[in-house]
């Protein structure tokens, strides 16, 4: 082990399938050791581990048990991988995919250990979306009332949201429901293993609980979606804890399980997609900030509110303290492409990449990186997982249109790549067509390892596109927050100019390739708005649904 003067500290990030801690250099943000454990568990989607119980369609769980494995592996790994004394060790911060939520009692035991046998027990990931049917009720009942808090989401909360997922909690397990002393986020519960003491975020209440200038949604408002439902702000938490503020400091407990300091201090929870915008640099007023990965998060900051249509929020203070946080996103990304090469691909092409040494998803993207724009002679929906925005609608599908016998794999996947970069433009246009002007699009996640998708978003986009500085943004942001919570920087717009990294226009927009996508653009929102009204993907759902039960 290295002795020096230099002070570290730890970010682990929750992500959808894994958890990753990274060891970072407090006076520079180099990332000495890294370490990831998948969650034995995964994504829970079809039956419940042990008892068996099936799930119905669109549920998706995880287990707890698999968040604190985590901490248990993962950091000490990190610790030993970067080669520096745990005594230097000073802080430790923490981030998560949100909303995932769960049922615990009062001393923050997950009811899923006594309930194993019940689903809604256990918490519900980020891409829970079998409360869509509650979530438009909430906004049905919200809009004919006219609460006020409901333009701040764009008229719409989603189905992936604490209170959709609450309401469907309560008419579908009372028992849980009346036995959940909290329902709260895991970016908040892992917070409460570390320190023994319960804290609640801003950023997710906000953005998650539709926590709005000092208040949720009234009793009233929750009596008359179901009388049994006044009173659930109560699982909630009504103090709320600053980003980047001290939530406590690591216990005994925790000690044990990290390998880490008895009492370094651990930083309010956060969620992974809002953390990474301080990683980037690019916590300031008009930079828009797309993690990239299975799904995509749109984050920016402004000190100015606007009532941005199909926005998935704004909340003061939601990215950092003192300026207003907007997020927007798109519910499959990755996803999608892992799809189609999952399910849609035939076994020749998996044999000639692994023929030239390559995966297919790289294989499938040099072929479709050798046709011209338009080429394909397709447009597509990147609704594979429901829009998030603008839509606000969970139960759309997507949608190919221009598929003929002569239409190839690597046609599709360009399509599909396309798609996502035109729900990204949708959603930049509609920002600045609210008055939030996007001066700075900065990508970050694990897509910017694919070179043609990153020119396809610059050509689709017509913008420059600056790149993270880091392979591993939600961990570093984490790892900025702790510093600030350890009192090394004052604030985290100070810890990210000096820990955060990014590269300036790293893709510049080829003019002819934007001027030949400014067609295909035209087309995709033609049909976009076409099925923008949900109908005919709604009615195709039902069908599924009801053969499938």
């Amino acid at each position: 082990m290295s002795v020096n003067n230099e002070r570290y500290v730890v970010g682990v990030d929750y992500g959808t399938l894994s958890g990753r801690a990274v060891v970072v250099r407090v006076s520079d943000g180099a990332e000495l050791g890294s370490a990831v454990h998948e969650y034995a568990h995964r994504v829970i989607e079809d039956v419940l581990p042990g008892s068996g119980a099936r799930l119905g369609p669109d549920w998706a769980l995880q287990s707890p048990a698999d968040w604190i494995d985590v901490l248990r592996n993962a950091v000490p790994k990190a610790l030993a991988d970067a080669q520096v004394s745990a005594e230097q060790v000073v802080g430790i911060g923490t981030d998560f995919t949100a909303c995932t939520i769960l049922p615990a009692t009062a001393d923050g035991h997950p009811l899923c250990e006594e309930f194993p046998e019940r689903p809604h027990a256990w918490p519900k990931l980020w891409k829970h979306h079998a409360a869509q049917p509650h979530a438009d009720r909430i906004n049905a009942l919200a809009a004919e009332r006219g609460e006020a808090w409901l333009p701040r989401y764009g008229g719409k909360i989603s189905s992936e949201w604490a209170f959709a997922k609450g309401l469907q909690l309560l008419e579908e397990d009372r028992e849980m429901y009346d036995r959940a002393d909290r329902w709260i986020e895991a970016a908040d519960w892992i917070i409460w293993q570390l320190t023994g003491v319960e804290t609640r975020n801003v950023c997710t209440a906000g953005y998650k609980a539709v926590y709005q200038d000092g208040a949720y949604p009234s009793e009233d408002f929750l009596a008359a979606l179901n009388p049994a439902f006044s009173g659930f702000t109560r699982k909630l938490g009504q103090d709320l804890a600053p980003l980047g503020g001290l939530a406590g400091h690591l216990t005994p407990r925790a000690a044990e399980w990290t390998g880490l300091p008895e009492g370094i201090a651990v930083a309010v929870g956060n969620v992974d997609a809002h953390v990474t915008a301080a990683a980037a640099d690019a916590v300031r007023p008009g930079q828009m900030v797309a993690i990239m990965g299975t799904s995509t998060c749109h984050v920016m900051c402004s000190d100015q509110l606007a009532e941005v249509p199909g926005m998935c929020g704004v909340v003061r203070d939601g990215i950092v303290p003192g300026l207003w946080g907007y997020e927007a996103g798109q519910s499959a990304v990755g996803d999608i492409f892992g799809w189609y090469v999952d399910n849609c691909v035939p076994a020749s092409y998996a044999e000639r990449a692994a023929e030239a040494g390559v995966g297919l998803h790289e294989h499938l993207t040099s072929l479709a990186a050798e046709q011209k724009v338009g080429q394909h002679g397709l447009v597509a929906l990147d609704w594979h997982g429901g829009n998030r925005s603008v839509l606000v609608d969970h139960t759309l599908s997507g949608v190919i249109v221009g598929q003929t016998l002569a239409t190839r794999p690597e046609d599709v996947y360009r399509a599909l790549i396309e798609a996502t970069a035109f729900g990204a433009r949708t959603i930049v246009e509609t920002f600045e067509a609210a008055g939030v002007p996007v001066e700075e699009f900065v990508v970050a996640g694990g897509l910017l390892k694919n070179r043609f998708l990153m020119q396809t978003y610059a050509d689709v986009l017509r913008r420059p596109l600056s790149v993270i500085g880091s392979d591993q943004g939600p961990a570093l942001g984490s790892a900025i927050h702790a510093a600030v919570a350890a009192g090394a920087y004052p604030d985290i717009t100070a810890a990210a100019a000096a820990m955060g990294k990014r590269e300036a226009a790293a893709y510049v927009p080829d003019a002819e390739r934007a001027d030949a996508y400014d067609r295909l653009y035209a087309e995709y929102r033609r049909l976009h708005d076409h099925f923008a009204d949900g109908e005919m993907l709604h009615r195709l759902r039902a069908i599924r649904n009801e053969a499938s039960a």
